[in-house]
């Protein structure tokens, strides 16, 4: 591999901006400073006028993931290229246990779909739904492997757990250093909802968030959060949407509870209103938990700004509306739930945080890859400019202009939930441990040139202020 060096670039990092050439050797970073005599042989980029910043990091996404007879549209190869077009170099995506099955059988099974196929680095959570069966040693083995992180729902059918086996899990995570992601919804009220508006004959996909109501959602929070407290575990919060979730947060922390929060760009840019589009095109936005008011969407910006919410990841799951969506025509309840964002996260965020002047540059590098590297154990490998570190990087012009549109990305799925917005703010050139993978928005690397990385146990005990 030959040496990479990046001149005249401004470096971000979360402790602050500024300007530096970067050497790439072996596919980690070798020096920063300024290099005038270029390496023999080297390739050389040109950052001027431009930022660089570490390779993103999305910590929740679902690629190649079966629900019944069906699975969401982009594969482990195409979600991943979609993913380096956007500058994400490492994404987390998940193990789901079936009930009754081994939680190393599904890991397996996931391994073998992902390795020789994705573009980018990968890792994986464990989504666990039965605990028989040796379950909680099976994880404290897979630990030691580099699956150091929890899925835990508490609704669907398939996927939900009881409150013993919440708390199992909890101490558990607690005693071996694993941080617990949560769906946080409450069962009851969401099924109580839905066959109500159903018996009413409410069906359209307009009735989609009256179905999951922000209640539900900040319940459910604060249930987990109250059995974390018992057993003194710290809790990372899934695509956080509503103002009454983050009260129940910020209520927990008051406490004294180690508690990270996670939104996603769906949540701070699109509202509820969406859900009455004319026909059936509220499908579309069809997530869980919904889109909600535009009181919500300013409540998240804000904690986003005063440092509230600790990431922005994107719960990147497309189903095409043609196909998969339109199941659900005559029942909203059966519209595959999910949207598309993995090649979009980074602009949407830049363009109407930085460009805005909501964000700083440093909050965008923190929000986007070192704090969620950190927190689930890829740091100090990932989400970091430093010395050491892969050389995963992006090479970001500020002032490109794009028009986000379905047929100009490459996430695999007939829709763009964007179509139409202009962004400003765009990757120019990213880098894959010290190889150049997106050119100009083209992707020039590999099927499988992305690896499985194991974590370390993240800094799940120290929030980062």
């Amino acid at each position: 591999m030959a040496d990479l060096l990046v001149r005249n670039g401004t470096l971000v990092t979360p402790a602050g901006c500024f300007g530096a050439d970067l050497l790439c050797r072996e596919g980690k970073i070798a020096g920063i400073g300024r290099f005038p005599e270029e390496p023999v042989g080297a390739e050389i980029l040109e950052a001027g006028g431009c930022y660089v910043l570490p390779g993103a990091v999305d910590v929740h996404v679902h690629l190649q993931m079966s629900v019944g007879d069906t699975a969401t549209s982009d594969d482990f190869f195409s979600g991943t290229v979609a993913a380096a077009c956007g500058g994400t170099t490492t994404v987390l995506d998940f193990a789901t246990q079936a009930r009754g099955q081994r939680i190393e059988e599904a890991v397996a099974l996931r391994r073998a779909e992902a390795d020789g196929q994705v573009a980018v680095d990968y890792g994986l959570h464990l989504a666990v739904t039965d605990l028989a069966g040796g379950t909680p040693q099976a994880i404290r083995r897979l630990a030691g492997e580099g699956y150091t992180s929890l899925k835990i729902y508490t609704v669907y059918r398939a996927l939900y757990l009881e409150d013993r086996e919440i708390l199992q899990l909890l101490e558990l995570c607690a005693e071996e250093g694993l941080l617990p992601m949560v769906h946080g919804e409450n069962r009851a009220l969401v099924e109580h909802c839905t066959e109500r508006l159903r018996a009413q004959g409410k069906w359209e996909p307009r009735y989609h968030a009256r179905a999951r109501p922000a209640a539900a959602e900040a319940e459910g929070i604060a249930h987990v959060l109250t059995l974390a407290e018992a057993v003194g575990c710290p809790v990372y919060i899934a695509h956080v949407s509503s103002a009454r979730a983050l009260e129940e947060i910020r209520r927990a922390r008051e406490r004294g509870q180690t508690v990270f929060a996670e939104t996603c760009p769906q949540y701070l840019l699109l509202t509820e209103e969406r859900y009455a589009a004319p026909g059936f095109e509220g499908a579309k936005y069809v997530v869980t938990p919904p889109l909600r008011r535009p009181a919500d969407r300013d409540a998240l910006w804000n904690a986003l700004v005063h440092g509230e919410i600790d990431v922005v990841s994107t719960d990147h799951c497309p189903w095409n509306y043609r196909g998969q969506k339109d199941h659900g025509r005559e029942d909203f309840t059966l519209i595959p739930s999910g949207m598309p964002g993995i090649e979009t996260r980074l602009t949407l965020l830049w363009s109407e945080g930085v460009g805005k002047g909501r964000l700083s540059p440093e909050q965008f590098v923190s929000l986007t890859a070192t704090t969620p590297a950190r927190l689930f154990g890829l740091a100090p490998r990932k989400g970091n400019i430093a010395v050491g570190a892969d050389a995963d990087l992006v090479i970001w012009d500020p002032q490109q202009e794009i028009t986000l549109s379905a047929s100009g990305l490459h996430q695999r799925v007939d829709y763009c939930p964007y179509e139409g917005w202009s962004v400003r703010g765009y990757p120019r050139v990213v880098v894959l441990r010290g190889e150049v993978v997106v050119r100009d928005g083209q992707f020039v690397g590999r099927r499988g040139q992305g690896c499985f990385v194991p974590r370390a146990c993240g800094a799940s005990g120290i929030r980062e202020l």
